[in-house]
This record gives structure tokens, sequence and C-alpha cells, in this order.
């Protein structure tokens, strides 16, 4: 009996492929990773072809390999419409076997896409969406927000802005996900640090005139105006607000809730200097962002906004995690994403928690005036460097399912 119990064990043991041959498995022999963004529409400076560069950046820092097997950058525009940003995330999927989707600029496209990943159960690395709702009530176990979401944004904003006197707000938000998620999250904080905003106005996307927003606010007397819209929306709003005398030698602040630095160049230090704002990304930092940032500029001639160092960053832990897992199966990898300790060129003292939000460190900056920029791109002043633990929404108030049920 004991040799034939030994003969079993040894057959078993034999016909079974090793440990390493188990975990080293990748699907389709290809790691396929899919940079959905916006290619010619209002968010296209942030995300575009600048995204796409950032994400063959992190695959060529890694190696260009992972598992031994190749990695494949693809892309595709989701032209600011949910509709056709959920519809390729599902071709994606099921068609052509991408393994993880990034950026999805636009908080309605990235909801809409997260929804899509949860549902396939494949991996949404949103780098581009800041909706707090993604971490939040509508979280899920295969989504990762890796950029600052719209609370963090509000509250590194708000209190730099309160402690300077700025007691008394209005807001000009743009109509749809992204607008009327930073302007709840932004009135909150400010009352809950005894501010208070009289009023608030939201204007379509794409808008092309600001003028009747800019009065109301004008209007209203409050000491800060705060825009919480982007990209284009953006420029847009400064650009009238400075026509309407409000950025230089008015008597009410300005501030940006959501500012990119390809903002700021298409704006001109002139017309937006002093203007505070927070910022997860700055490529003049230190050396490693300067790295990355050269990296960048010698592709895209220009500097790289944090969203698309956001999507460097993702995509170079999701290929660390894959490694670490042995496998490009979502589950496993999720798991290694959720235990790795994340600093590079875009994250300091980061990590993903259970709702699936990365916390890092967040910076509060001024721009620069003329005088005080000594070259191309030289447009921020660091005033403060805010720690994770200050920035993010503490996760024991979160309404992700996935906490609750940890």
């Amino acid at each position: 009996m004991k040799n034939i119990l030994a003969l079993i064990a040894f057959y078993t043991l034999a016909t079974m492929p090793s440990a390493q041959a188990q975990a080293q498995f990748v699907s389709d022999n290809v790691v396929k990773i899919g940079v959905l963004a916006d290619m010619s529409g209002v968010y296209k400076d942030m995300s575009g072809p600048g995204a796409i560069q950032a994400a063959k950046i992190a695959v060529e820092e890694f190696g260009g390999s992972v598992l031994g097997k190749p990695i494949e950058i693809i892309s595709a525009d989701h032209q600011n419409k949910p509709d056709i940003a959920a519809s390729l995330a599902r071709r994606w999927y099921d068609v052509e076997q991408v393994d993880a989707i990034a950026d999805v600029v636009g908080s309605a496209n990235s909801l809409a896409v997260s929804g899509v990943a949860a549902d396939r159960k494949r991996i949404a690395l949103i780098s581009n969406g800041a909706t707090a709702e993604l971490n939040g009530s509508r979280c899920n176990a295969y989504t990762v927000q890796w950029r600052s979401d719209t609370y963090a944004m509000a509250r590194a904003t708000a209190k730099g802005v309160l402690a300077a006197g700025g007691d008394s707000w209005f807001i000009i938000g743009a109509d749809y996900a992204l607008g009327h998620s930073i302007t709840k999250d932004l009135t909150e904080v400010v009352k809950a640090h005894g501010g208070k905003v009289v009023g608030s106005v939201f204007h379509p996307l794409g808008a092309t005139d600001f003028s009747s927003f800019i009065l109301q606010a004008q209007g209203s007397g409050a000491k800060v105006i705060a825009f919480a819209n982007a990209g284009a929306d953006f420029i847009g709003s400064i650009k009238t607000a400075s026509e309407f005398g409000l950025v230089t030698g008015g008597k009410q602040r300005l501030t940006g809730v959501l500012v990119f630095i390809t903002d700021v160049h298409a704006i001109g230090l002139p017309t937006i200097q002093g203007l505070s704002l927070e910022s997860d990304f700055y490529w003049d930092l230190d050396a490693r962002t300067r790295s990355f940032a050269d990296r960048f500029f010698k592709r895209n001639g220009k500097m790289p906004a944090m969203t698309q160092a956001a999507t460097y960053s993702a995509v170079l832990a999701y290929l660390k995690a894959i490694q670490a897992a042995g496998t490009d199966s979502a589950d496993p990898v999720m798991a290694e994403l959720k235990k790795m300790k994340i600093d590079d060129a875009y994250a300091r003292n980061a990590y993903v928690r259970a709702d699936g939000l990365l916390v890092h460190d967040l910076y509060l900056f001024k721009v620069k005036s003329p005088g005080e920029s000594k070259a191309p791109w030289d447009y921020y002043e660091k005033l403060a460097t805010i720690p994770a633990a200050d920035a993010f929404r503490p996760l024991s108030d979160s309404a992700c399912p996935l906490v609750k049920q940890n």
C-alpha cells in the first residue's frame, strides 16, 4: 500500500506544472494597455497624444516586456462622450483583449469606463478622472483612481486660500459630473473651515462665452472666485475674467481647483500671475520630475501636465504589479497594486487604498509673475507640500462598499 501511495504521489508531482510555470501566465502572450483619451476636444492638452507618450515612456522605462512577453500600447478618442467611452471599453476588453485601460479624461467618461471594467472584471487605471464618486459610492474592485480626486483638490485649494483671508466664495463650474462634484466638495470644505459660499453658477462644457458667469461672480461681492472647470473651459474663464479686470488689479482673488501647466502656458503669465492652485505634480520639483519631464518634452514639445505624469506612474506601477503577481490576470494584479508602496516621479509616499484611491502627497503653488520666471515653463512657486494624510478624505468616511466589506 505504501508503495502504491508513493507511486501516486510521484506521478501527481511529475505531471503537475511547477509553481513557477503556473505563475508565469500572460493572456494572449501580450500585455495590452489602452489609453482612452481626448484627442481633439477641450481636454486634449492634458490628455491626448501626451497621455499616449507618457504610457510609452513607462513601458520603455520598465524594459519593454513583462514576464517575457511584449507590452503593447493602443489608443482611441472617446470624444468626451460617455456612451462612446463605454462602447470603446467594451470592445477593447471583449474583442481586442485589452488588459487595462488608462487615462479616461472626464468624470462622466471615467465613471462609464469604470462600470464596464467592473462588469468585465478587467482593470481601469483612471489617471485623468477626478470625481470622488470613483472611490465613493461607485467604487469597484477593478478600478484605481490614480490622481487626486475632487475632495482632495478642493480641500488643498480651499485651506490655502482661507488661510490667506479668503472667507467668502463664488464658484463657476462646468455643468457636468466634474463641475458639480468639485462644487459640492469645495462648498463642504469651505463651510467646514469657517467660510461661506455665497453663490455658484454652471456653464456648458465647451462654452465660448463666459461673460455672464463672470459678471455674476463679480456682482456677488465674494472675496474669492473659484473655477470648478478644466482645460479650454478654464482658459476661457480666466481670459474673460482678465477682460473684466479681475486678474490683475482686481479686488477679488481668483483660484482654480483643477489647473494644468498647459493652461498656464496657453493663458500666459501676465494674465494668470498670482493665481493659487493645487497640483499633484510639477516638472521642476526635483531631479526625478525633471528627468521624466525631459523625456516627455523631447517627444511632445511641452512639459507634462500632472495627469500625463499620472498616466506614466499608473502604467509603470501596473507593470510592476504584473511582474510581482506572475500573471496579467486582473484579481492577482489588483491585489499586488494594493500591496505596493509607490514612489516615482509623480507619486510620493503613495499607496492604493481599499477604496481604489491612490493617496499621495499634494502641492500648493502660486503662479509666478513674468519677472519671477527665469526660463520657459518656469511657472510655479511652491508654497507648501500637503501630506497625503492631510489631503484625502479619511478612509473611515468613505462611501465605497469595498471599505464596508473589510
